[in-house]
């Protein structure tokens, strides 16, 4: 780690060893999504080649995160150029999805009315035709491969395969994928999905049209049509990736990039920009009051999420201002460090200057890639669109249907998300690429694996591995109205005179195993003199990383 200062280390960590590499790596939630990054890589090809192949094999091997039926937000960076750029692969609310369609039942929380426009697919095309040197063939032929042949269910698809087996009962094209074991699959046997080898042969043959204008967007709209659904031609056909530009903050010399609106990104800097003012040394590691500081800070930022964030084409948000070191001067007051605050309304910046998957790659060049996808819940609708073997989001459900409501439904517009990969930079050179799915507990985890790095000198596993809490709050769907903060989830690793001395600051403390603590982080540092990869993933679920 070059000339970094390092404090000692906490005796808990850690589990997994540090992954090592100088020609690329790629830290997934899967193996094989991992092996089908680096092959891309030893084949000649660089980060967003890789980057594409692994999203494609999640899309396999990982059913129940993500796909071609979701969304992804992908930062990329290019190093020759010096080039840093957001591409928003947001689905926008289908043209038919009125707000007072809604009004007497709700959003439902799964099937063909809680599905939005599928936008993964165009983020990956429009980063492999912008910066990628591979063909679709190539990069789709590792999850053409798992798709056609099949690859082993894991502890953790079967549970979840499980979990969702009512829901995909009610739909024969679903059921004859996910149930052919019945509702209990067991680790180790065979999930084949030869319709979805199917569709990417196609969309390797013929390219984004086939997907949102051909054969496979027609099989979509008929099935959704068929069941009841809003999806039609003219949301597939108008679908498009947008580029925006990152968003910043400082961090004790540190530069960290996010992504604008509609992501929630700009609550990892707001929340960066408040324990900025806080010297986390003297406060200590896992103390009641570095933890405590940190959750409050989070609560300031999210009472600011709900008030200004979405669709910056429907709405003013005053992004500029809500970074602001100045802003963060004023909001830090709201803190009491000996009293959890539980009504948090918005800040006035104007007055001042789900279920998910994240990867990381890096290449030999020092190319990068933070990306991030999702269906959003737990196999997203839990609906297989037809013959395609596409699982449906269920984004629709991050929708409010109140008309006063920033993020209100409006046909065409796109959903706030919660979804965010982050890059760090230190001096103009990349320093980290992390992220993790998760939620709105995203940023909370962002927050303390960052802190973990920069504050307190952990390797990138340790700072994965360290125990982890999350503030819960309530009412962040459309279906359950915001009662404000609920909990404070904590593993059991946190040391109990740790969780005693914050429920005495009036925390409701809630402890879960220790490592139940939510979220997925993946993680690659560069190291700042000799360019050495190294990688970290979370032993929460089944990621990995490989370094080559």
């Amino acid at each position: 780690m070059g000339s970094r200062s390092f404090v000692s280390k906490v005796p808990f960590l850690s589990h997994r060893p540090v992954v090592m590499g100088t020609n690329g790596m790629v830290a997934s939630a899967h193996p094989l999504a991992s092996q089908a990054g680096i092959r891309m890589l030893m084949q000649g090809g660089n980060a967003i080649d890789a980057a594409v192949a692994t999203a494609a094999v999640l899309n396999v091997v990982e059913p129940e995160m993500s796909g071609l039926g979701g969304d992804a937000f992908l930062l990329i960076f290019m190093k020759k150029k010096n080039e840093l750029r957001a591409l928003n692969g947001t689905g926008a609310a289908p043209y038919e999805a009125k707000r007072e369609f809604f009004l007497n039942d709700g959003i439902p929380r799964k099937g063909i009315r809680s599905v939005s426009t599928p936008g993964a697919l165009d983020s990956w095309m429009t980063a492999l035709e912008t910066y990628g040197t591979m063909t679709l063939k190539q990069v789709f032929q590792p999850a053409i491969e798992y798709a056609e042949e099949g690859f082993p269910i894991t502890e953790r698809l079967a549970q979840a395969i499980q979990t969702e087996s009512t829901n995909f009962s009610l739909y024969p094209s679903s059921s004859k994928i996910f149930l052919k074991y019945g509702n209990t699959p067991k680790a180790g046997q065979i999930l084949i999905q030869k319709d979805l080898a199917g569709t990417f042969k196609k969309i390797a043959d013929g390219g984004r049209e086939a997907f949102y204008k051909g054969e496979i967007a027609k099989e979509i709209i008929r099935f959704s049509k068929e069941q009841g659904g809003l999806l039609s031609e003219r949301d597939f056909a108008e679908q498009r990736s947008r580029w925006d530009e990152p968003i910043s903050t400082t961090y004790r010399g540190y530069t960290v990039h996010e992504f604008p609106p509609n992501s929630s990104g700009h609550i990892l800097l707001q929340e960066l920009n408040i324990v900025e003012l806080f010297d986390m040394k003297q406060l200590g590691h896992y103390t009641a009051d570095s933890i405590h500081m940190m959750v409050e800070a989070k609560k300031l930022a999210f009472a600011d999420r709900e008030r200004y964030n979405a669709d910056p084409e429907y709405t003013d948000i005053p992004l500029k201002e809500m970074i602001s070191k100045e802003y963060a001067r004023k909001q830090v007051t709201r803190i009491q460090m000996n009293l959890a605050a539980t009504e948090i309304p918005p800040g006035n910046p104007r007055k001042a200057s789900s279920d998910t998957t994240y990867f990381a790659v890096v290449d030999k060049e020092g190319n990068a890639v933070s990306h991030i996808q999702s269906l959003n819940m737990l196999f997203g609708s839990g609906v297989v669109a037809g013959n395609t073997g596409i699982l449906l989001n269920n984004r629709m459900t991050y929708w409010h249907l109140e008309e006063s409501h920033v993020n209100r439904l409006e046909p065409g517009k796109r959903v706030r998300h919660t979804m965010n990969p982050p890059m760090v930079f230190k001096d103009g050179k990349l320093f980290m690429v992390f992220g993790t799915p998760g939620g709105d507990y995203q940023v909370q985890t962002n927050l303390q694996v960052l802190t973990n790095v920069i504050d307190f000198g952990m390797d990138i596993q340790e700072a994965i591995e360290a125990p982890r809490w999350r503030s819960d709050v309530s009412g962040t769907l459309t279906n359950y109205p915001h009662t404000g903060e609920t909990a404070l989830i904590m593993e059991d690793r946190v040391p109990p005179d740790v969780r005693e001395d914050l429920a005495r600051k009036g925390h409701l403390i809630r402890v879960v195993g220790g490592w139940e603590g939510g979220c997925n982080a993946q993680g690659i540092i560069i190291d700042p003199e000799s360019g050495a990869l190294m990688g970290g993933s979370d032993p929460r679920r089944a990621s990995y990383t490989i370094g080559w």
